[in-house]
């Protein structure tokens, strides 16, 4: 199957005391790539979840949130940082002294300072935390890969599509190419007896000229390689492996025989053709761009 590099997953379990949200999206990038935000605390997540993310995934920019809420309160020990804290009544006294204003001073007003307080946790279990983790990494990856497939369907048969154009379009240049070379010796004929009119014309050197110049413009080479590479083409895009570099090198290879045929072909209506053979190229060469 043919995978997008684009896509988006997102779920929200719980597992155990556990709240976590796992939120994840790609875009195109030469490699693989991946970025992660966890909740304060939770850093030591980003190397498992990049390590278990890139068994799955081979080619994209992935930016992942995860976010865990432990809602065991049981093991939690909130302390006053006391120095702190007389140094808050401290100040608010003088500031009362100096001002001449109420001295209000309460509990609820310290409290309003997070920084006097000092909340503790017991160490977490990594491996735990990581398996319930994976909970909702799973859930938000199947989403993921899912839009990434359906995405990847769509450019599978948008290039086929125009590769199948082109290879009609290759059909048509190998119809017209010998009636070039019939056309190029009549009008040499026709031109030598206006010429030479009532001498007689050489045959034979007409059909010297006329070899000379289908083997300018001769291009079955070209068009059979154009076909081999339409032919990996589809088989690439039959594969159930990432494609994206590999059809990007078959673009490239498919352009460079236009570009070749484009040289040699000495009629406009192959000139243009070719046009319409890059054309499809240059659609073909974005699509893939976003292939994984």
């Amino acid at each position: 199957m043919v995978m997008s590099m684009t896509g988006f997953g997102r779920a929200e379990v719980s597992v155990g005391n556990r709240d976590i949200i796992v939120e994840m999206k790609s875009v195109n990038h030469r490699f693989f790539e991946f970025s992660c935000r966890t909740s304060r605390g939770y850093s030591f997540l980003e190397d498992k979840l990049k390590k278990y993310v890139g068994e799955r995934v081979s080619r994209g920019k992935v930016d992942m949130y995860v976010s865990v809420t432990d809602n065991d309160d049981s093991s939690v020990e909130v302390e006053l940082n006391k120095p702190l804290a007389s140094g808050y009544i401290d100040a608010m006294k003088t500031m009362a002294d100096e001002y001449g204003i109420t001295n209000d001073i309460s509990v609820s007003v310290l409290s309003r300072f997070n920084d006097i307080f000092q909340i503790t946790r017991p160490p977490a279990d990594e491996d735990a935390v990581f398996a319930d983790v994976k909970v909702a990494v799973d859930a938000a990856l199947e989403r993921f890969l899912s839009m990434r497939q359906a995405e990847g369907e769509k450019l599978r048969e948008d290039i086929l599509n125009r590769a199948g154009k082109i290879i009609d379009i290759v059909g048509e240049i190998e119809a017209r190419s010998p009636q070039t070379v019939q056309e190029y010796r009549d009008r040499l004929y026709a031109k030598l007896s206006e010429v030479l009119q009532s001498t007689n014309i050489d045959d034979q050197r007409i059909l010297t000229e006329a070899a000379i110049f289908a083997d300018k413009v001769a291009v079955d080479e070209e068009t059979v390689r154009l076909r081999s590479h339409f032919d990996q083409m589809k088989q690439f895009l039959s594969s159930g492996e990432p494609v994206g570099r590999k059809l990007d090198f078959i673009v490239q290879e498919m352009n460079r025989e236009a570009n070749t045929i484009g040289s040699k072909v000495n009629d406009s209506v192959l000139a243009h053709k070719v046009v319409d053979i890059k054309g499809e190229l240059e659609k073909i060469r974005e699509q893939v761009q976003n292939i994984e």
